[in-house]
């Protein structure tokens, strides 16, 4: 089970480094972790997110709030939340039909050609996981040459706010 948490931490030199190494030290897989300057420049927000029980989600939630960098920390629900992935694709496309049939899927699917050579283009994607694993599904056939997937960013919808522990 996929389970994406959000982490609000200080934003200084080695948070990052600790976090990771709690998880290491304690077994658990990282699926994805992001992390970016909030609206305050003191605190990052970090969405990470893991496989696992609940039994996994409870042992991550708990060894997060014991790091003394970490000011809050959440289970973001998918359906209480908005959760995007970011994905640029380099397509093999050397003919004008096969740029031609790049750009028709990449207008379906609502991505951004952002560049664009003699024998590729570059796609960027966004959305949730399944459309961009469609995304890529479907230009396979044509030749795939490179991907970066950014992993999930989220926040949680509407008014709520998160508060510092304390």
């Amino acid at each position: 089970m996929k389970h994406v948490i959000s982490a609000l931490v200080l934003n200084k030199p080695g948070v990052l480094q600790r976090i990771s190494g709690l998880f290491s030290r304690r077994g658990f897989n990282i699926s994805s972790i992001t992390v970016g300057t909030t609206e305050n420049p003191n605190i990052s927000r970090m969405t990470i997110v893991v496989n696992g029980d609940d039994k996994v989600l409870e042992q991550v939630v708990k060894q997060l709030n014991k790091l003394i960098d970490v000011i809050k920390v959440s289970e973001l629900q998918e359906k209480k939340s908005v959760q995007r992935e970011l994905c640029l694709i380099k397509i093999y496309a050397p003919t004008e039909s096969a740029k031609s049939q790049v750009i028709q899927y990449t207008n379906i699917f609502r991505g951004n050609i952002v560049d664009i050579s003699h024998e590729s283009l570059i796609v960027e994607i966004t959305g949730n996981e399944d459309k961009i694993n469609a995304f890529i599904d479907l230009v396979k056939p044509l030749g795939i040459k490179e991907i970066a997937r950014t992993g999930i960013t989220a926040l949680t919808r509407g008014p709520k706010v998160l508060k510092p522990r304390g």
